[in-house]
């Protein structure tokens, strides 16, 4: 061997390194293992900390959808949504939907037959179809609103979706990190030589993989630029969608889509029991996905919107909080015959659905890109993904069928776990005992097992036991993980208990130190 030669350990080589750790990288981290691959995930800060946790957090076939034709996109999403009411038994619920009925923006027939294909372009086991109804007035619309259309989707936490990914790609091998953001990529001897900084630690490491997959969401094409060898195959145009969390609104579980004259449609819909949730806007965005937040502009057109069909008024002083995630959606360059150019195609021609790309040059190790996608699909895309891998790698049969429960899901009965876990914690209030159990299902019993000698209350309803548990367990690192993308408890808390749970956060990191340093 040659001086300062390195040699390639294979067998610590992944079969795939997934860079992003969003929904479609967490979904396709649990399909990969599911099919008996190595796999290693990394994401530059926290999972879901982006897009996957500024969605409107509904699974749902996109009824609009269907104005555009995209009957396709349509059918896989409602055969998914009935995957995930199984697999996701405990995050997920179904609701039903009223679309107040204005005759100047569409006529009953179009709605009618929209809603028709909707009950009938996939199997429809569980939910139930739709309906025209009268409105009552104690719904509190407008008085002119006297017909309404009934439908079913489903609501589900989106945050949470990801992170019962993560620990099913984990309980199968994976390994899963998170604030660790991949700052090179290159070729080395028909492998992918990736360089990780893990910003917890401040170190730099190196690992190898036959195959890259970029799930970076909205930086799906400047991660391909800026930090491996190839040129991206696509153009993304970047849509800002953004949500207002007010008082709740009416009375009842179901939601709203609202239609305005421009077209869009926005959704009310129940939130935490205590709010509801008004979204979302769609408007292009240039700059740091990061960075996506609420304008003036947005809350005004909600809020306007909103006033124009309810009798209770909101103004900017019922807006308790607001989010916004930035959505991509890929563009191909269509040639100009004339003189043999590429132009940007309209945005109209901008599909709304995902595409997955290969680039493999010369017998270099693959790098497969997912460009778009939703929240809806992202089963159906992560099987896609791991599909286009076989001339590359070795797949096994898959372990489990599609609708095998996630982590949390597995025997779930909510309604008898709910009382089981109040029977053997009766120290715990029953607010505590409902949030643990919708937040974690039949996981409840691992975060509550210490409840009775750690049960400190951190913050708001935060207790010693779960912040153990959600730092041991789901990667927990900042209050902001916690209480925003975890638990949703930042409602309750202020600037100065954010403080606390840091400082918290801050005394159990040293605490740990001092141990491994022992």
């Amino acid at each position: 061997m040659s001086k300062g030669k390195s040699i390639i350990n294979q067998d610590s080589t992944l079969d795939v390194i997934i860079v992003g750790g969003g929904i479609n990288g967490a979904g396709i981290a649990a399909e990969a293992t599911n099919r008996g691959l190595r796999v290693g995930l990394f994401e530059a800060k926290d999972f879901a900390c982006a897009t996957s946790s500024a969605s409107s957090k509904l699974v749902h076939g996109g009824l609009r959808y269907l104005e555009y034709g995209e009957f396709r996109l349509v059918k896989e999403a409602l055969k998914e949504r009935e995957i995930l009411l199984t697999k996701a038994a405990h995050l997920i619920k179904p609701m039903r939907f009223r679309l107040p009925h204005l005759s100047h923006l569409r006529p009953k027939w179009q709605i009618k037959a929209g809603l028709f294909l909707y009950d009938h372009l996939a199997r429809r086991c569980i939910l139930k179809p739709s309906r025209q109804m009268k409105v009552d007035p104690a719904d509190g619309l407008e008085k002119n609103i006297t017909t309404a259309f009934e439908y079913s989707d489903c609501w589900i936490d989106d945050a949470r979706l990801v992170i019962a990914n993560l620990q099913q790609a984990r309980l199968a091998g994976a390994e899963v990190r998170n604030y660790c953001q991949v700052i090179k990529s290159e070729y080395e001897r028909g492998l992918w030589k990736v360089t990780i900084f893990d910003q917890q630690t401040n170190l730099k490491s190196i690992r190898y993989s036959r195959v890259l997959i970029n799930a970076t969401g909205p930086w799906a094409a400047s991660f391909i630029e800026q930090y491996t060898p190839e040129t991206s195959p696509h153009r993304m145009r970047l849509v800002k969608g953004s949500h207002l969390i007010v008082p709740k609104l009416y009375q009842g579980e179901h939601a709203y889509v609202l239609q305005n004259k421009d077209k869009r449609i926005v959704f009310v819909i129940p939130y935490l029991d205590r709010f509801s949730m008004i979204g979302t806007t769609d408007i292009p965005f240039e700059g740091d996905a990061y960075s996506a937040t609420t304008s003036d502009e947005e809350t005004a057109y909600l809020l306007s919107l909103t006033n124009q069909f309810f009798t209770r008024q909101l103004d900017t002083s019922d807006v308790i909080d607001n989010f916004s995630g930035v959505r991509p959606l890929f563009e191909d360059m269509a040639k100009d015959t004339s003189n043999n150019e590429q132009k940007p195609m309209s945005a109209q021609a901008l599909s709304r659905d995902y595409d997955l790309t290969i680039q493999s040059v010369h017998n270099a190790p693959p790098l497969v890109t997912v460009f778009g996608g939703k929240l809806t699909t992202y089963r159906k895309l992560s099987v896609k993904v791991i599909k286009a891998l076989e001339p590359f790698l070795a797949l096994s049969p898959p372990h489990s069928e599609p609708t095998a429960p996630l982590p949390g899901s597995i025997g779930l009965q909510r309604a008898v776990l709910l009382n089981q876990v109040t029977s053997a914690h009766p120290s715990l209030a029953a607010t505590t005992v409902a949030r643990l159990v919708a937040q974690y299902g039949t996981a409840v019993w691992d975060v509550v097992k210490n409840a009775e000698t750690h049960n400190e209350i951190i913050i708001a309803d935060l207790h010693r036991f779960e912040l153990d548990y959600l730092v041991e367990n789901e990667w927990a690192f900042t209050a902001d993980d916690i209480v925003r993308r975890r638990s949703k408890l930042h409602f309750d808390c202020d600037a100065q208990a954010l403080l606390r749970l840091e400082n918290a956060l801050s005394i159990r990191r040293r605490s740990q130190n001092d141990l491994h340093l022992k």
